[in-house]
Protein backbone atom coordinates (compact mmCIF):
# COMPACT_ATOMS: atom_id res chain seq x y z
CA UNK A 1 0.00 0.00 0.00
CA UNK A 2 1.01 3.58 -0.65
CA UNK A 3 2.82 5.33 2.22
CA UNK A 4 -0.02 8.10 2.35
CA UNK A 5 -2.84 5.33 2.75
CA UNK A 6 -2.36 4.30 6.63
CA UNK A 7 -5.61 3.02 7.00
CA UNK A 8 -6.86 0.34 9.93
CA UNK A 9 -6.75 -2.74 8.27
CA UNK A 10 -6.77 -5.18 10.62
CA UNK A 11 -10.71 -4.10 10.96
CA UNK A 12 -11.59 -6.08 7.40
CA UNK A 13 -10.05 -9.32 8.37
CA UNK A 14 -13.18 -10.50 10.02
CA UNK A 15 -15.19 -9.89 6.48
CA UNK A 16 -14.19 -12.99 5.26
CA UNK A 17 -16.77 -16.30 5.02
CA UNK A 18 -14.97 -18.81 6.59
CA UNK A 19 -16.02 -21.36 5.02
CA UNK A 20 -15.00 -20.57 1.79
CA UNK A 21 -12.19 -17.92 2.15
CA UNK A 22 -14.08 -15.57 -0.28
CA UNK A 23 -15.50 -11.72 0.20
CA UNK A 24 -19.37 -11.32 -0.14
CA UNK A 25 -20.41 -8.23 -2.13
CA UNK A 26 -21.09 -6.29 0.31
CA UNK A 27 -18.38 -6.75 2.75
CA UNK A 28 -15.46 -6.38 -0.79
CA UNK A 29 -17.05 -2.73 -0.77
CA UNK A 30 -16.65 -2.01 2.77
CA UNK A 31 -12.93 -3.37 2.07
CA UNK A 32 -12.88 -0.65 -0.86
CA UNK A 33 -13.14 1.73 1.80
CA UNK A 34 -10.64 0.65 4.34
CA UNK A 35 -8.00 -0.32 1.43
CA UNK A 36 -8.09 2.28 -1.33
CA UNK A 37 -6.28 0.50 -4.43
CA UNK A 38 -6.95 -2.41 -6.20
CA UNK A 39 -3.14 -3.94 -5.86
CA UNK A 40 -3.40 -3.87 -2.41
CA UNK A 41 -6.91 -5.90 -2.29
CA UNK A 42 -5.65 -8.65 -4.70
CA UNK A 43 -2.59 -8.85 -2.49
CA UNK A 44 -4.85 -9.23 0.95
CA UNK A 45 -7.29 -11.99 -1.03
CA UNK A 46 -4.04 -13.89 -2.05
CA UNK A 47 -2.09 -13.61 1.25
CA UNK A 48 -5.09 -14.23 3.95
CA UNK A 49 -7.18 -17.41 4.22
CA UNK A 50 -9.66 -17.67 7.05
CA UNK A 51 -7.04 -19.31 8.88
CA UNK A 52 -4.51 -16.78 8.65
CA UNK A 53 -7.00 -14.06 9.32
CA UNK A 54 -7.05 -15.48 12.77
CA UNK A 55 -3.70 -16.48 13.20
CA UNK A 56 -3.20 -12.12 13.06
CA UNK A 57 -6.26 -11.59 14.70
CA UNK A 58 -4.44 -13.78 17.75
CA UNK A 59 -1.42 -11.92 17.51
CA UNK A 60 -2.60 -8.51 17.57
CA UNK A 61 -4.92 -9.00 20.11
CA UNK A 62 -2.06 -10.07 22.60
CA UNK A 63 -0.32 -6.74 22.15
CA UNK A 64 2.28 -7.77 19.57
CA UNK A 65 0.32 -5.43 16.94
CA UNK A 66 -2.71 -2.75 16.37
CA UNK A 67 -2.33 -2.40 12.84
CA UNK A 68 -1.45 -3.94 9.93
CA UNK A 69 -0.46 -1.11 7.32
CA UNK A 70 0.78 -2.27 3.74
CA UNK A 71 3.30 -3.87 2.16
CA UNK A 72 6.94 -3.19 2.65
CA UNK A 73 8.26 -6.89 0.73
CA UNK A 74 6.68 -8.89 -1.59
CA UNK A 75 7.94 -12.70 -2.28
CA UNK A 76 7.07 -16.57 -3.77
CA UNK A 77 6.49 -17.66 -0.52
CA UNK A 78 5.88 -14.67 2.31
CA UNK A 79 4.49 -11.27 2.23
CA UNK A 80 6.61 -8.77 4.93
CA UNK A 81 3.53 -6.03 6.41
CA UNK A 82 4.87 -2.56 8.01
CA UNK A 83 2.58 -2.73 11.47
CA UNK A 84 2.07 -0.46 14.56
CA UNK A 85 1.38 -1.19 17.70
CA UNK A 86 -0.56 0.59 20.17
CA UNK A 87 2.70 3.40 21.14
CA UNK A 88 3.26 3.76 17.44
CA UNK A 89 6.12 1.04 17.65
CA UNK A 90 6.79 -0.39 13.26
CA UNK A 91 6.63 -3.80 13.57
CA UNK A 92 7.48 -6.56 10.31
CA UNK A 93 4.82 -8.58 10.07
CA UNK A 94 5.88 -11.45 7.74
CA UNK A 95 2.85 -14.17 6.46
CA UNK A 96 3.86 -17.09 4.86
CA UNK A 97 1.36 -18.28 2.25
CA UNK A 98 -0.09 -21.76 2.77
CA UNK A 99 -1.56 -21.87 -0.98
CA UNK A 100 1.01 -20.93 -2.91
CA UNK A 101 4.39 -21.37 -0.95
CA UNK A 102 6.89 -23.70 -2.80
CA UNK A 103 6.52 -26.80 -1.05
CA UNK A 104 9.10 -28.67 -2.84
CA UNK A 105 11.70 -25.94 -2.18
CA UNK A 106 10.47 -25.71 1.62
CA UNK A 107 10.82 -29.53 1.69
CA UNK A 108 14.28 -29.50 1.30
CA UNK A 109 15.26 -27.75 4.07
CA UNK A 110 13.11 -29.22 6.57
CA UNK A 111 13.82 -32.68 6.02
CA UNK A 112 16.98 -33.46 7.74
CA UNK A 113 16.69 -30.97 9.97
CA UNK A 114 16.92 -32.67 13.50
CA UNK A 115 14.90 -30.09 15.15
CA UNK A 116 11.93 -30.88 12.99
CA UNK A 117 11.94 -34.38 12.35
CA UNK A 118 8.09 -35.52 13.05
CA UNK A 119 7.44 -32.78 10.12
CA UNK A 120 5.10 -34.82 7.83
CA UNK A 121 4.47 -34.00 4.06
CA UNK A 122 1.45 -32.56 4.33
CA UNK A 123 1.91 -28.61 3.00
CA UNK A 124 0.02 -26.97 5.69
CA UNK A 125 2.08 -28.54 7.85
CA UNK A 126 5.09 -27.62 6.48
CA UNK A 127 4.37 -23.77 6.12
CA UNK A 128 3.56 -23.76 9.71
CA UNK A 129 6.80 -25.34 10.35
CA UNK A 130 9.25 -23.10 8.65
CA UNK A 131 7.67 -20.11 10.11
CA UNK A 132 8.40 -21.98 12.99
CA UNK A 133 12.04 -22.37 12.18
CA UNK A 134 12.54 -19.04 11.50
CA UNK A 135 11.78 -17.68 14.30
CA UNK A 136 13.92 -20.24 16.07
CA UNK A 137 17.25 -19.39 13.29
CA UNK A 138 16.37 -16.02 14.33
CA UNK A 139 16.25 -16.47 18.15
CA UNK A 140 19.80 -19.06 18.01
CA UNK A 141 21.31 -15.80 15.13
CA UNK A 142 20.72 -13.20 17.77
CA UNK A 143 22.55 -15.48 20.81
CA UNK A 144 25.33 -15.94 18.29
CA UNK A 145 25.65 -12.11 18.22
CA UNK A 146 24.53 -12.03 14.16
CA UNK A 147 22.39 -8.84 13.73
CA UNK A 148 19.45 -10.02 12.72
CA UNK A 149 15.63 -8.86 12.95
CA UNK A 150 14.75 -9.15 16.65
CA UNK A 151 12.46 -12.15 16.53
CA UNK A 152 9.21 -11.07 18.81
CA UNK A 153 6.20 -14.00 18.02
CA UNK A 154 4.77 -16.47 15.59
CA UNK A 155 1.96 -18.20 15.22
CA UNK A 156 0.72 -20.66 12.35
CA UNK A 157 2.22 -18.99 9.31
CA UNK A 158 2.51 -15.60 10.68
CA UNK A 159 5.93 -14.41 12.13
CA UNK A 160 6.39 -10.80 13.92
CA UNK A 161 9.60 -9.22 14.04
CA UNK A 162 11.75 -5.79 14.23
CA UNK A 163 10.74 -3.19 11.79
CA UNK A 164 14.30 -2.57 9.91
CA UNK A 165 14.32 1.03 8.96
CA UNK A 166 14.16 4.56 9.69
CA UNK A 167 11.47 6.74 10.27
CA UNK A 168 8.77 4.39 9.28
CA UNK A 169 10.81 3.67 5.79
CA UNK A 170 11.66 0.03 5.35
CA UNK A 171 15.76 -0.35 4.80
CA UNK A 172 16.85 -1.25 1.34
CA UNK A 173 18.75 -4.86 0.24
CA UNK A 174 22.23 -4.35 -0.13
CA UNK A 175 21.79 -5.17 -3.90
CA UNK A 176 20.61 -1.76 -4.37
CA UNK A 177 21.56 0.26 -1.90
CA UNK A 178 24.98 2.12 -2.74
CA UNK A 179 26.35 4.29 0.04
CA UNK A 180 27.89 1.06 1.27
CA UNK A 181 31.57 0.79 2.44
CA UNK A 182 32.05 -2.22 0.71
CA UNK A 183 34.87 -3.50 2.57
CA UNK A 184 32.83 -2.85 5.78
CA UNK A 185 30.21 -4.76 4.24
CA UNK A 186 32.22 -7.41 3.33
CA UNK A 187 34.14 -8.24 6.66
CA UNK A 188 30.97 -7.99 8.60
CA UNK A 189 28.98 -10.64 6.58
CA UNK A 190 32.10 -13.04 6.60
CA UNK A 191 32.19 -12.29 10.78
CA UNK A 192 28.34 -12.90 10.44
CA UNK A 193 28.41 -15.90 8.72
CA UNK A 194 31.32 -17.22 11.17
CA UNK A 195 29.49 -16.72 14.35
CA UNK A 196 26.79 -18.78 12.09
CA UNK A 197 28.55 -21.90 11.55
CA UNK A 198 30.44 -21.12 15.16
CA UNK A 199 26.51 -21.28 16.51
CA UNK A 200 26.11 -24.34 14.69
CA UNK A 201 24.20 -22.89 11.62
CA UNK A 202 24.00 -22.15 8.13
CA UNK A 203 21.89 -19.54 6.46
CA UNK A 204 21.72 -21.56 3.42
CA UNK A 205 20.15 -18.95 0.99
CA UNK A 206 22.56 -15.63 1.86
CA UNK A 207 23.08 -13.61 -0.78
CA UNK A 208 22.84 -9.38 -1.23
CA UNK A 209 19.24 -10.09 -1.60
CA UNK A 210 19.18 -10.92 2.07
CA UNK A 211 21.09 -8.78 3.88
CA UNK A 212 19.53 -4.94 5.13
CA UNK A 213 21.79 -1.97 4.91
CA UNK A 214 20.83 0.65 7.74
CA UNK A 215 23.31 2.82 8.17
CA UNK A 216 26.44 1.43 9.53
CA UNK A 217 24.17 -1.73 10.15
CA UNK A 218 24.31 -5.04 7.81
CA UNK A 219 21.55 -7.27 8.73
CA UNK A 220 20.57 -10.22 7.66
CA UNK A 221 16.95 -11.63 7.14
CA UNK A 222 15.03 -14.62 5.64
CA UNK A 223 16.58 -16.88 8.07
CA UNK A 224 13.72 -19.54 6.99
CA UNK A 225 16.38 -21.64 5.24
CA UNK A 226 18.49 -21.75 8.09
CA UNK A 227 19.82 -25.44 8.88
CA UNK A 228 22.06 -26.97 11.27
CA UNK A 229 25.27 -28.42 10.40
CA UNK A 230 24.39 -31.63 10.91
CA UNK A 231 21.56 -31.48 8.28
CA UNK A 232 22.67 -33.78 5.16
CA UNK A 233 23.02 -30.54 2.87
CA UNK A 234 24.56 -28.47 5.10
CA UNK A 235 28.02 -28.57 3.50
CA UNK A 236 26.63 -27.47 0.09
CA UNK A 237 24.20 -25.06 1.57
CA UNK A 238 27.35 -23.47 3.31
CA UNK A 239 28.95 -23.57 -0.12
CA UNK A 240 27.05 -21.56 -2.19
CA UNK A 241 26.59 -19.08 0.19
CA UNK A 242 30.20 -18.65 0.20
CA UNK A 243 29.58 -18.45 -3.28
CA UNK A 244 26.58 -16.17 -3.77
CA UNK A 245 28.96 -13.24 -1.67
CA UNK A 246 32.00 -14.20 -3.30
CA UNK A 247 30.22 -12.80 -6.43
CA UNK A 248 28.54 -10.07 -5.57
CA UNK A 249 31.49 -8.66 -3.90
CA UNK A 250 33.57 -9.41 -6.87
CA UNK A 251 31.35 -7.62 -9.58
CA UNK A 252 31.81 -5.07 -6.95
CA UNK A 253 35.34 -5.11 -7.85
CA UNK A 254 36.55 -6.99 -4.94
CA UNK A 255 37.86 -10.11 -6.82
CA UNK A 256 36.91 -12.78 -4.30
CA UNK A 257 36.53 -15.75 -4.83
CA UNK A 258 33.96 -18.52 -3.21
CA UNK A 259 37.07 -20.26 -1.84
CA UNK A 260 38.44 -17.03 -0.12
CA UNK A 261 34.69 -16.52 1.59
CA UNK A 262 35.10 -20.41 2.29
CA UNK A 263 38.69 -20.08 3.99
CA UNK A 264 38.00 -16.83 5.84
CA UNK A 265 34.68 -17.89 7.31
CA UNK A 266 35.87 -20.94 8.76
CA UNK A 267 39.24 -19.38 9.93
CA UNK A 268 37.48 -17.25 12.19
CA UNK A 269 35.21 -19.55 13.45
CA UNK A 270 38.14 -21.40 14.33
CA UNK A 271 39.34 -18.94 15.94
CA UNK A 272 36.46 -17.90 17.90
CA UNK A 273 35.95 -21.15 18.75
CA UNK A 274 39.30 -21.57 20.64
Amino acid sequence: MRQGNKKKLIVFLFFMNKKNNQFNKKQAEELKEIIKFEAERKTFARVFNYETVMAVHSLAKKGYFKELEFVISTGKEAEVFRATDEAGNFRAVKIYKINTSSFSHMIDYIRGDERFAKVQKDKREVVFAWTKKEFNNLEKARKAKVRVPLPIAFTKNVLIMEFIGENGIASRTLRVEKNIDLVEAYFTIINAMANLYKANLVHADLSEYNVLVKGNEYIIIDMGQGVLLTHPKAKDFFERDCKNIANFFSKKGMKKTAEDVYNEVKKLAKAEQK
